[in-house]
């Protein structure tokens, strides 16, 4: 007899954890409507064995109930704990047998008495949750499916908020893969017989229907995703039945058109009888797969689980591919349409995932015309998706409904793709990159396959400067190469088809001039591409290159070295004039394998190409063309190539004629009493070519520093000499010192060497020092860039690692140069301007990015000052006071400047803070008046000292000593008086209380009381308060007390603005208070003398203060800070930072905080 069963076959009212889909644009079809009953399959699933089928009453949803247990630990007496492992689980989770195996072996103890192997199929998915419950076979007897999940769900005995589908590691995924293919194959194995025998599928599709309402997480997700892969596998089955339908029908019929005579009755009975049990499976599965759509999925698909709403459009995409003659229809694709609004990353990308097995064939293609009018807008939206992954297959969707319905995109549509081949995630620029080829470059869409392979690149070439100087980002040539690289290799590296479309000299076929510029910059960087194997810089890291790839890299670097060789010179003596297209050309240069020059024999070709690299020097002035030649007449002297000798040749005819010349014009500068606009222009060019070249090449034999030195001292004197000579000019000197130092032996430097080196050092720091206070700012921004270099490189750690023989060249900045780099930060970094607020909208963006980096890099090189100890740590707080203001321009440095100066001293480290805030203060006192509380700045102190306070969230009982530190020091500074002040009234600075309170959360609850012991003592000395409620009048003191109360006791400081409360340690002994000194107080009474101000006031602010005469400033004085009982002493840390070096003779750039390169002399650093 079959047991009492509910067959569930519509969705329950109850959907619990469901949430409502995104609404779509109204439309009248039925592509847009709302109502999910919407199916092809109407009918309910066949009633089972004798009964008909039962509806569960509307139960609502089911409670989760607390996990319960009898005294004796046992369940209940309805349902009970699994006393030993389900054997389908284990092994579907041991993975060592196959899976079909597992099977069969199922199928026989089903055969043998399938209530027995039923109920082991629902303990499997049961235990598939996590559920350690087991359904019994008198719960499957008496209860319904509500009843027994309710069951379930009492006895569920979740340890944690996992189950496993839920966890990601390895055997666990492996687990849900062999779940999934389990329950395909339990399908595939009774898709003849077992399927139909009115009792399997139709009850465990209700117990599933059922378990899929639960509102137990677990449960849901489980069983979602087994009906989910029960219908995928019924559909197949489905389809095989349609299949057979199709032949049998073709059969009866070709049968019946025979004449009476040669017709077969039998054979026509036979076919009847296999048609109509073909046509009853077909109904049975249709009752079955419908059931599943309306009892799970239309309530699932929009499950606020992302998981199981991903899990539905999946599958759904599935059987529509699977079976397209019934469920590619609008009624089941508006599902995935609307879905592509969704939140979640997973689900959306399904849903892409799902349409582009759609588009990806002509024939399902063309049925989707309604879907793809209706939700095209937002397919081309997706493109510019947050998450790059959905975009990527987005542009991939696109790119197949190019290819599949030639007339679903329109010109507008591809114009939003089209800029996406330069954004910096590398495969969306590939996928766009595809998408611009087969839409635009694709030669052989205009052209017959027959015609000439390099009449094709010529074609592709020139559709490619079209759409390039179009687009209008020419700045981006890599970028595209980039993008096309994986697409179009072949013709980007179809060089010789480059060189002859630019050495073009027929007026019909030749290029424009902007159509020459923009091809040359695609050879230089399609050479770039192929002789280095990595993307431009910003695009992605560097991968690491296995030995294939370097190989097939070499072979490549040979071929385009034999292809360009006999090219170049005659390139180069076209383009010379040209800066813009020259400067890539000598790229270009870089990336041969110049050792061919020699193995090719082909010297004549070197010779032509240096003959065109000294006149480009010669002719121009441009930096980014002089360096592209420095650099290319670099990679030509190099000791290790055979042809060395004649790259040696050329850099010295340069250096003979720019230092004579340079010689020349300083000695008529220096005894002329004027300089017209021509000779000031000529030394300029020639310093600047100097300057350069020095970058690369060692021009110390032609002793140039006496007369550069000469000329910079005669400007400080005079201040005659034009800024576009001495930036050149200080650049020249500097690196004179850097190639100087770097010759110095390892060992035995001798001593005269030593000292002539010593002297020109000094000498140089001297007049960099003098060029700070220079009226031009590009004057002082290049001794600022200077000084801050060798001050690092020629800083403490120079005599260490057994070089103690240069201490002497060590340099140690004074005060006054301290403040004078400080003050330089303010004037050229932190100034007002720099804040986006204030910049103005209409002002370019490339400049002002320019003008960022600029002021990045000049603000990197000083932190690395401090970073390496040639400034004191207190000199960081010009730097740290400016955190908040400027966080989004320098936030990353000074975030980075403010942990590795932690590593350095933390108590010294703390000090710093504290001083930026009271500097802070101090300088807001001076602009302000006493009222302070009320303006717009004193807020933005308090915000500076919340994120201070962040630093010490973590390792609390480590920052112990530092935040009573900061809070001593504090109220010390809150309660001190300007000289001259009235008796009587309160402090100036006690505001700074508020700024104080901003630290509380994180101080320990006994220290707490300590500091408001504390706290009174000095409210009684300096406000004659005699009580904590007497401190209403002063509402800076009231914060601060509220903040060190103790929260169980009320205190909620209001200088806790949403700050985390007081950690209280778990599991350890109270902390006790220290014992108090016997003045009563926790510290030592020595009082701190007043504080120092900023760099900018002790240069004297143009703003009179707006304090009156009895509420005078404090004397400017250091501040010094006193150990308590409770600080800690030094760590003795020294920041994990590699060592900074210059350019030229040390190989390189400075490297800077978090990534950044400092370079000298106007070399762009890269960020």
């Amino acid at each position: 007899m079959v047991p009492r069963r509910s067959s569930r076959t519509q969705g329950s009212g109850s959907t619990a954890g469901s949430v409502g889909p995104s609404s779509p644009p109204s439309d009248t079809s039925d592509l847009a409507s709302g109502d999910d009953s919407g199916s092809d399959f109407e009918a309910t699933l066949r009633p089972c064995g004798k009964r008909g089928p039962q509806r569960l009453p509307n139960h609502g949803h089911v409670r989760k109930c607390p996990r319960m247990t009898e005294p004796n630990g046992d369940c209940s007496s309805t349902s009970t704990v699994n006393p030993e492992p389900n054997t389908l689980f284990e092994a579907v989770k041991s993975a060592k047998i196959a899976v079909e195996t597992v099977v069969d072996d199922w199928l026989e103890t089903y055969k043998r008495d399938r209530e027995t192997g039923f109920l082991e199929l629902i303990n499997f998915i049961v235990c598939s949750c996590g559920c350690k419950g087991v359904v019994t076979p008198k719960m499957f007897r008496d209860l319904q499916n509500s009843e027994i999940i309710q069951q379930l769900t009492e006895q569920f005995k979740e340890d944690s908020p996992e189950y496993p589908l839920s966890l990601n590691t390895r055997p666990w995924r492996r687990f849900r893969a062999g779940f999934c293919e389990w329950l395909t194959v339990v399908v595939q194995r009774c898709q003849y017989s077992v399927i139909y025998d009115e009792f399997l599928m139709g009850s465990l599709i209700s117990f599933l229907i059922s378990l899929s309402d639960s509102q137990v997480r677990a449960f849901r997700h489980t069983s979602t995703l087994a009906v989910m892969k029960l219908m995928s596998a019924l559909v197949e089955v489905a389809l095989g039945v349609s299949v057979q339908q199709e032949n049998s029908l073709r059969q009866y019929e070709a049968e019946r058109s025979k004449g009476p005579g040669r017709r077969a009755t039998e054979k026509l009975e036979a076919l009847t009888v296999k048609r109509r049990e073909l046509r009853e499976q077909q109904e049975e599965l249709e009752n079955m797969m419908n059931a599943i759509f309306k009892g799970v999925f239309v309530h699932r698909y929009r499950d606020v689980v992302p998981d199981i709403r991903a899990i539905c459009m999946e599958e759904l995409g599935t059987w529509m591919k699977t079976y397209t003659a019934s469920f590619l229809t609008d009624s089941y694709l508006k599902y995935i349409g609307w879905t592509l609004y969704d939140k979640q990353r997973e689900v959306r990308l399904q849903c892409v995932k799902a349409l582009q097995g759609l588009y990806g064939h002509r024939d399902t293609a063309a049925r989707m015309e309604l879907f793809t009018r209706r939700f095209k807008t937002r397919m081309v939206a997706m493109v510019l998706d947050k998450e790059p992954s959905v975009a990527v297959e987005v542009v991939k969707l696109l790119t197949l409904m190019l290819e599949n319905m030639e007339e679903a995109l329109t010109d507008e549509d591809c114009q939003s793709v089209y800029p996406v081949v330069f954004v910096s995630n590398r495969p969306l620029a590939a996928a766009a990159g595809i998408f611009l080829y087969r839409r635009l470059l694709d030669p052989q869409q205009g052209a017959g396959m027959d015609a000439p392979h390099d009449r094709d690149n010529r074609t592709f070439f020139r559709l490619l400067l079209t759409f390039f100087i179009e687009i209008e980002l020419h700045e981006h040539t890599a970028y595209l190469v980039d993008s096309l690289w994986d697409c179009a290799g072949p013709q980007l590296r179809d060089w010789e088809t480059i060189s002859a479309l630019l050495l073009e000299e027929s007026p019909a076929e030749g290029l424009g001039d902007q159509q020459e510029k923009a091809l040359v910059d695609i050879l230089a960087a399609s050479v770039v591409q192929a002789a280095e194997g990595q993307p431009p810089v910003g695009r992605e890291p560097a991968k690491k290159t296995s030995s294939r790839e370097r190989k097939a890299q070499t072979e490549e670097r040979i071929r385009l070295t034999h292809c360009l060789i006999p090219a170049l010179p005659k390139l180069l003596g076209k383009f010379s004039a040209d800066a813009e297209k020259a400067a890539p050309l000598l790229e270009v240069l870089r990336c041969f394998d110049l050792s061919i020059y020699c193995t090719g024999r082909l010297e004549k070709h070197l010779e032509l190409v240096l003959e065109q690299l000294e006149e480009v020097v010669q002719k121009h002035t441009e930096q980014t063309v002089l360096e592209a030649a420095s650099r290319a007449l670099h990679a030509l002297c190099d000791p290790e190539l055979a042809l060395q000798r004649h790259g040696d040749r050329v850099r010295s005819r340069l250096a003979d004629q720019l230092a004579d010349k340079c010689n020349q014009e300083i000695t008529e500068m220096l005894q002329a009493s004027s300089l017209d606009e021509e000779e000031v222009y000529s030394m300029a060019a020639t310093l600047k070519r100097i300057s350069i070249l020095f970058n690369a090449h060692d021009l110390t034999p032609w002793q140039l520093f006496d007369p550069c030195a000469q000329l910079l001292q005669h400007a400080m004197d005079t201040g005659e000499v034009p800024p576009q000579v001495l930036v050149p000019t200080i650049t020249s000197l500097y690196f004179h010192i850097l190639w100087e130092f770097s010759r110095l032996p390892s060992t035995d430097v001798p001593e005269e060497q030593l000292q002539s080196l010593k002297t020109r050092v000094i000498t140089f720091y001297s007049l960099c020092h003098s060029c700070l206070s220079d009226m031009d700012a590009g004057v002082r921004e290049q001794a600022f860039r200077v000084l801050s270099d060798l001050l690092l490189v020629l800083g403490p750690q120079l005599p260490q690692d057994g070089r103690e023989e240069l201490a002497p060249l060590v340099l140690c900045p004074d005060a006054e140069l301290q403040s004078q780099l400080a003050a330089f930060l303010m004037d050229h970094v932190f100034y007002p301007a720099c804040s986006h607020e204030e910049v103005p909208a209409t002002e370019d963006s490339e400049s002002r990015i320019e003008e960022l980096h600029r002021r990045r890099v000049l603000l990197a090189g000083f932190c690395k000052l401090i970073i390496y100890g040639v400034l004191e740590l207190s000199a960081a707080s010009d730097v740290f006071k400016h955190y908040t203001k400027f966080y989004s321009d320098y936030g990353d440095i000074i975030k980075e400047t403010l942990t590795l100066t932690r590593q350095i001293d933390r108590q010294e480290w703390a000090h710093t803070l504290l001083l930026s805030l009271q500097q802070l203060m101090t300088e807001l006192l001076h602009q302000e008046g006493p009222d302070i509380r009320m303006t717009e700045t004193f807020p933005e102190i308090r915000d500076l000292a919340r994120r201070f306070s962040l630093f010490f969230s973590l390792h609390q009982l480590q920052s112990r000593p530092l935040l009573l530190h900061i809070h001593r020091e504090g109220i010390l500074f809150a309660f001190q008086k300007t000289p001259g002040s009235e008796p009587g009234l309160p402090a100036l600075n006690l505001p700074f209380l508020e700024v104080l309170s901003e630290f509380s959360p994180w101080v320990l609850r006994p220290d707490k009381a300590l500091l408001l012991t504390y706290l009174d003592k000095m409210s009684r000395e300096h406000l004659g308060v005699l009580a904590p409620g007497d401190t209403g009048q002063w509402p800076s003191l009231v914060t601060y007390r509220n903040s060190l109360q103790p929260q169980d006791e009320g205190g909620t400081g209001e200088g806790s603005r949403g700050a985390a409360p007081t950690p209280q340690p778990t599991k350890r002994p109270r902390l006790e208070a220290p014992p108090q000194p016997p003045d009563s107080s926790p510290w030592p009474s020595s009082r701190p003398p007043s504080l120092a101000l900023t760099s900018t006031m002790l240069r004297g602010d143009p703003r009179p203060p707006r304090l009156s005469p009895s509420h005078s400033s404090p004397a400017p004085s250091s501040l010094h800070h006193s150990s308590s009982s409770m600080t800690m002493g030094s760590s003795g840390v020294t920041p994990c930072v590699r060592e900074g070096y210059g350019w030229g003779p040390l190989g390189g750039r400075i490297e800077g905080l978090g990534g950044l390169r400092v370079g000298i002399g106007g070399n762009r650093a890269v960020g």
